[in-house]
């Protein structure tokens, strides 16, 4: 993972190279890209976004779609917003998102990851998802609340009406469907 220094949000978004793939984020004043998604990270990410657009008309769910939550900018795999909360205008989105989804790499930091999901929640977030494909684990964070680990046939939080689904049928998502 590369990464360079640098300064103000402002700065960081004038950038030339922000929105080559993969995309850059800066957190805590520090630019960084992402890792490139490998297979099953991209199927994952791709069925996922299908499942809750399929099933809600409420939020729509957006791929690494990037977000202002200032001092960061921070790319989610997944944002998932409430549909009047989202501009008519294209660019990045103005805020954190109601729920993000991070899928995570062999080589990202768990304590990275974590700390870009704390600030969105801080400043909005309802619901975040960290997804572990390695240790086919999902740690949820609502609220205030600590995260709480889940996997297996454990039914996981959810925003909207959408039909209930458990760590077992998220981790299906990295097959082809």
């Amino acid at each position: 993972m590369s990464s360079i220094l640098t300064t103000p949000l402002t700065e960081f978004l004038s950038q030339p190279n922000i929105e080559s793939s993969p995309a850059w984020e800066l957190i805590n004043g520090c630019a960084i890209q992402k890792p490139m998604p490998t297979l099953f990270h991209s199927r994952l990410q791709r069925n996922l976004v299908n499942y809750i657009n399929r099933h809600t008309d409420r939020f729509e769910a957006v791929q690494e779609l990037r977000c202002l939550v200032p001092p960061y900018s921070p790319v989610p795999d997944i944002s998932i917003i409430r549909i009047d909360r989202l501009s008519e205008e294209d660019g990045p989105f103005d805020g954190a998102p109601d729920w993000l989804i991070e899928i995570r790499s062999p080589d990202q930091s768990t304590l990275d990851l974590q700390k870009k999901i704390l600030h969105c929640l801080s400043n909005g977030t309802q619901l975040a998802w960290l997804i572990d494909p390695g240790s086919e684990q999902v740690w949820v964070w609502q609220g205030d609340n600590l995260p709480t680990i889940c996997s297996g046939s454990e039914a996981l939080p959810i925003l909207g009406n959408l039909p209930q689904l458990t760590v077992d049928a998220v981790m299906a998502m990295t097959r082809r469907l």
